[in-house]
């Protein structure tokens, strides 16, 4: 393992890390388990994650990352290190690491990044936007002049781009995602209902009936917390149409924002985008009538890649072989990577 090139998506719900020829070997909950009197971290990913609601007040559940980008540097920096030792026994010879940022990424924000994974020992990293990583991985040639309309729906960001010869025409990046249904799931329920959940029980919901688009067929999900007027133990069995009621808006916002994005591409791009249709990614892509719902306000054809919430990583480990290119600026060779540090 030691030296092998690895390819990481820090994600605001999950970390993904791609190792050279083997393909994506962790995928692990991005959070950490905190005890606030020591400041030590008890416990990460997955251990972590059951934690999360089933804490006493002794003990912190925490995400280091926030809409896409890392909002508790030490805590990604431990977090990073964590896994990355996992993967590389070898303190010697340590890896080349292409990293994912969403596109609207600020220089300080892209620095954080930077600096939490160059602490780990790394020789080098180059970094990849997330709409162009998020291509690569649902299969599309994105070197040539040719444009595709990529929508990345993570857990903190939505990200979308034409891309075309290697690089984004056009991008737009929006903080509403994933973890925005869950909230609005929470919020309904309680209004509904009077019943109290956590993030857990609306991402359960969301996975099992959530739906963006009517459906032909009613799905049931049953939602446990705590009633909000009597403090007791309670329970509502929910439908997928409620499941729709509570989060047609924020899927609204997105297609507003894909709708102003298509507004803003050059006609010839334009022309290609409609021919091949737009490709939906990230783990919300798998919400039940997404594609319809997009493809009916846009008039354009829409397509869910495969394993959509591996797009990102799996781009971004096929990006792993223009490192070298970074270096070695040949003429005709275009390269996805944005930047070297």
């Amino acid at each position: 393992m030691a030296g092998t090139d690895i390819a990481i998506d820090l994600g605001t719900s999950t970390v993904k890390i791609y190792v050279e020829k083997k393909g994506i070997v962790l995928i692990e909950p991005a959070v950490l388990a905190v005890d606030i009197a020591t400041d030590r971290i008890i416990a990460l990913g997955e251990e972590a994650y059951k934690m999360i609601g089933r804490t006493s007040e002794r003990t912190a559940v925490i995400r280091p990352m926030s809409n896409g980008v890392i909002s508790d540097f030490g805590l990604a920096q431990e977090f990073i290190r964590y896994y990355l030792k996992k993967l590389h026994s070898s303190r010697v010879f340590m890896p080349r690491v292409v990293v994912s940022i969403p596109c609207s990424i600020t220089e300080v924000e892209k620095r954080a990044v930077v600096d939490a994974i160059s602490s780990t020992g790394v020789r080098k990293i180059c970094l990849i936007e997330e709409p162009v990583a998020a291509a690569m991985g649902a299969g599309v040639d994105i070197s040539k002049p040719h444009g595709s309309l990529v929508v990345d729906i993570g857990g903190g960001t939505t990200d979308m781009a034409v891309i075309s010869l290697s690089d984004i025409a056009i991008s737009s990046s929006m903080q509403v995602a994933g973890r925005t249904f869950d909230d609005m799931i929470v919020k309904y329920i309680r209004r509904k209902y009077n019943l109290l959940i956590g993030e857990r029980m609306a991402e359960e919901a969301k996975i099992a009936i959530g739906c963006v688009y009517p459906q032909k067929e009613t799905r049931v999900f049953r939602a446990k917390g705590r009633n909000a007027l009597t403090g007791l133990p309670q329970w509502a069995d929910i439908t997928s149409d409620e499941m729709l009621e509570a989060m047609i808006e924020p899927a609204m916002q997105i297609v507003r924002r894909i709708q102003e994005t298509l507004e803003s591409t050059p006609p010839e791009l334009m022309a290609d985008v409609y021919e091949d249709g737009i490709i939906l990614t990230g783990g919300s892509a798998h919400l039940a009538g997404f594609d319809t719902l997009i493809s009916k306000k846009t008039k354009i054809s829409v397509r869910v890649a495969e394993e959509p919430e591996n797009c990102v990583a799996n781009g971004a480990g096929k990006a792993i072989r223009y490192i070298d290119d970074m270096e070695n600026k040949e003429y005709g060779v275009l390269n996805p990577l944005s930047a070297v540090y």
